[in-house]
């Protein structure tokens, strides 16, 4: 099996509750800076942003 160095997990919070909700692999080569995305959050009950988040 080939095994890709480039990617690693990270850890994404919510910025209105400040929860880990999420977890999910970026390949850190194509994006290095720090991704926010919109994800459901089941403690603030809507969506919000995420930040990611040092593991």
């Amino acid at each position: 099996m080939a095994k890709n160095e480039n990617r690693a997990n990270v850890s994404l919070k919510c910025t209105k509750c400040g929860n880990i909700n999420y977890r999910t692999p970026k390949n850190k080569v194509n994006s290095p800076e720090r991704m926010e995305i919109s994800k459901f959050c089941k403690f603030c009950k809507e969506h919000t942003n995420h930040k990611e988040t040092k593991n």
